[in-house]
Order: C-alpha cells, then sequence, then structure tokens
C-alpha cells in the first residue's frame, strides 16, 4: 500500500482540530450536559475511585480524537476539500454516518438511554464539524 500521501498531510491542522474536538468534550461534558450526563450514567462524582485514572483516560481520548482527525484530513486530501464550509459538510458526513451511526448500535444493544444518546452523538457530530473545519480551512 502507498503511503506516500500521508506527508503532504498538515499534521499542525490534525492536531489543531484534535485540540478543538478535545476542548469542545470540556466545554460539552462540564458546562452544557454534567448535570444530564451524570444522570443518565449514574456516575457517583463524590466517589473518589470514580476519579481514578482521569488523566489517562483523558490522554487515551485525546489520541482517538486525534485518529478521527487524521481520518477526515484523509478524507479532505482524496476528496481536494478546502474552506470551512467544506470542513462543515465533511464533518457533518463523518460525525454522522460513522460516529453517530456507531454509537447508535452500541446504544440500542446496551438500551441506553435516549438522552444519553443525544448527549453523546451531539458531541460527536459537533466534534467531527469542528475538527473537520479547522482541518479543511488550514490547508
Amino acid at each position: 500500500m502507498d503511503t506516500s500521501f500521508l506527508n503532504e498531510l498538515n499534521w499542525i491542522a490534525i492536531a489543531g482540530g484534535a485540540l478543538g474536538y478535545f476542548l469542545l468534550g470540556a466545554i460539552w461534558y462540564s458546562l452544557l450536559f454534567s448535570k444530564q450526563w451524570i444522570a443518565y450514567t449514574k456516575v457517583n462524582v463524590n466517589d473518589p475511585n470514580a476519579k481514578k485514572g482521569a488523566g489517562a483516560i483523558m490522554f487515551a481520548s485525546f489520541i482517538l480524537m486525534f485518529v478521527s482527525a487524521l481520518g477526515i484530513a484523509i478524507l479532505r486530501d482524496r476528496m481536494n476539500l478546502e474552506g470551512w464550509m467544506s470542513g462543515v459538510k465533511l464533518g457533518t458526513l463523518t460525525g454522522l454516518f460513522f460516529g453517530a451511526a456507531s454509537i447508535s448500535i452500541s446504544y440500542l444493544y446496551e438500551k441506553r438511554p435516549f438522552g444519553l444518546y443525544l448527549i453523546n452523538g451531539g458531541y460527536t457530530l459537533l466534534g467531527n464539524i469542528i475538527a473537520a473545519v479547522i482541518i479543511c480551512s488550514w490547508v
């Protein structure tokens, strides 16, 4: 498999897209939906064990967001997309068809609350849009 196209990717834009996605999570799950998310997941925030490993979880989630941003950058490169509006469209496509759809499959089998799906699926959709806008604008 020819991987020479990886040399053409804007790795700084990919890191920026991942960082934008990550920062959205800080806002999404603390300021906007923390109470609802805690209620749906039944996480006991007063339990000292609930915070164990939080740093490792955040680091791993950033790595996974970087992987998502890399996928978006590869699609951007292959489709020759530029500009913020192309980013909105690409982020919507990847957020809905890959992110939210994958979450939906798991949530159906796990019988998770629909409200939790809206919180997590909405985050995935908007995170993909933010990452794609950064990547498509920073060509």
